[in-house]
C-alpha cells in the first residue's frame, strides 16, 4: 500500500512523526513524504526531522514566501505531478494549512482517496484562512480522522452521515507524539536560555493578529507590560512575526529567542507557568504538558479546552488580555480528564487504512 504524505508546516511535522513511526512497523506500507516547503527556516523545518529521527521527505517542492492563492496553486501543480509519478493509493494530509488544501484538491481531482488527520475542527470564523482550508479539505476527503467527539459532531451537523466518507474518532496524533518524545528528553534542561525561575511562554504568528498593525501594537504593548509587571515573557520569535514588527516599527521588550525545534518547545512548555498563544496546535500542547493557556483569539477549534477551564479566550484588548493572564495564573484547574485519546491515535489510523488497502 502506497501512502503519499503531504507536509509543509511545523505542526504537520509533529503529526507526521507519530504516524510515520507506526507505518515503518509494517512492510506492506510504503510511505512517500512530500514537503511543500511552506516552512523552510531550519529551526521550523529541518531540525524536526533530525531530532525526531523520522523519515525525511523524499521530495521538497520549496514553495513559500508568496500569497495564499499563489502558494496553493503552485503546490497543487507540483503535487499533482508527483502523484502522477508515484501513483499512491491514499494521499494523507494533516491539519488546515495551504499544504493541506493543495494536497486534498490535487488528489481528489485525480480520483485518489484523501485521508484527513484532524478532521472536523471548526472555529466558525470565515476570516481565518485555516477555516476555509479545513472545511474544503474535509468535503473532498474519504477518510476523516477526528481527534474529538466535538469534531465528529461538527461533521454530522454538516451532513457527512450522508456523504461517501468514513468518519472515525481516533484521538489526537499530537498527543501520541507528546507522550513518545517527552519520555526521551530531559524536560528540565532549559539552562541554555538563561530564563527566570517563573516565566510565561508566548507564541505569536497568526495572520489575523500580525497582519493588523493596530492589533499587533496592542499585543506588543500588552506583552511588554506583563513582562515588566507580572512575570517574564519568553517568545520564540516566528520569522514572519519578526518581519511584521520591523514593518510596523514595533519593539518587543521581552525575552526573545530564536524559533525552536519540537524537543526544545517541550522543554519550554514543561517549565512555563502559563502559555499565551494564537496557535491552534499550541493550545493543545499546553494541555498535554498540563499548562494553563490564554489564547489571543475570540474563538477556538478546541472548545473542550475552554469547557475544561484550562484555556481562556480573549479579545485583542489590553485590559482584557492582562485580566485573563492574571486570572489564569491564579486559577486552580485539573488536567485529569482524557480529552484527546489514549496515545494510540496513530495505531488506529494505520489499522483503518490497512483494512482499506
Amino acid at each position: 500500500m502506497k501512502i503519499f504524505t503531504v507536509i509543509g508546516a511545523r505542526p504537520q511535522f509533529v503529526k507526521a512523526a507519530a504516524l510515520s513511526r507506526v507505518f515503518q512497523q509494517y512492510d506492506y506500507i510504503d510511505e512517500v513524504v512530500v514537503h511543500t516547503g511552506q516552512h523552510f527556516d531550519y529551526n521550523m523545518s529541518e531540525v524536526f526531522f533530525e531530532e525526531m529521527k523520522i523519515k525525511k521527505p523524499s521530495i521538497n517542492l520549496d514553495i513559500n514566501g508568496v500569497s495564499h492563492g499563489k502558494m496553493t496553486g503552485r503546490m497543487m501543480e507540483k503535487l499533482e505531478e508527483q502523484m502522477l509519478l508515484t501513483k499512491p493509493d491514499v494521499v494523507l494530509i494533516y491539519g488546515d494549512t495551504n499544504s493541506t488544501l493543495a494536497g486534498s484538491i490535487a488528489a481528489s481531482k485525480l480520483g485518489i482517496k484523501v485521508a484527513h488527520v484532524e478532521a472536523g475542527l471548526r472555529s466558525f470564523n470565515w476570516e481565518m484562512p485555516e477555516e476555509i482550508n479545513r472545511i474544503l479539505t474535509d468535503r473532498v476527503s474519504s477518510f476523516l480522522f477526528c481527534p474529538t467527539d466535538i469534531a465528529k459532531k461538527n461533521l454530522q451537523l454538516e451532513g457527512f452521515d450522508n456523504f461517501d466518507a468514513r468518519v472515525d474518532v481516533v484521538g489526537d496524533v499530537m498527543y501520541d507524539a507528546a507522550l513518545h518524545y517527552k519520555a526521551q528528553i530531559d524536560v528540565e534542561d532549559i539552562a541554555a536560555w538563561n530564563l527566570n525561575e517563573k516565566y510565561i511562554l508566548c507564541t505569536l504568528h497568526r495572520a489575523e493578529n500580525t497582519d493588523s498593525a493596530e492589533k499587533l501594537k496592542i499585543i506588543v504593548d500588552t506583552l511588554n507590560e506583563i513582562h515588566q509587571s507580572e512575570m517574564q515573557v519568553v517568545i520564540p520569535l516566528h520569522p514572519r512575526t519578526k518581519q511584521k514588527l520591523i514593518d510596523y516599527g514595533l519593539t518587543l521588550h521581552v525575552k526573545l529567542i530564536n524559533p525552536v525545534g519540537y524537543f526544545d518547545m517541550i522543554k519550554l512548555m514543561s517549565n512555563a507557568s502559563l502559555i499565551i498563544t494564537d496557535s491552534g496546535g499550541v493550545q493543545k500542547e499546553a494541555y498535554f504538558f498540563k499548562k494553563k493557556c490564554v489564547t489571543l483569539r475570540t474563538e477556538t477549534e478546541w472548545l473542550e479546552l475552554v469547557n475544561e477551564g484550562v484555556n481562556a479566550l480573549t479579545e485583542i484588548n489590553s485590559l482584557q488580555i492582562r485580566q485573563k493572564v492574571s486570572d489564569m495564573l491564579r486559577r486552580k484547574v485539573s488536567f485529569d480528564n482524557n480529552l484527546y485519546g489514549n496515545g494510540d491515535a496513530s495505531q488506529k489510523i494505520c489499522e483503518i487504512l490497512r483494512n482499506y488497502g
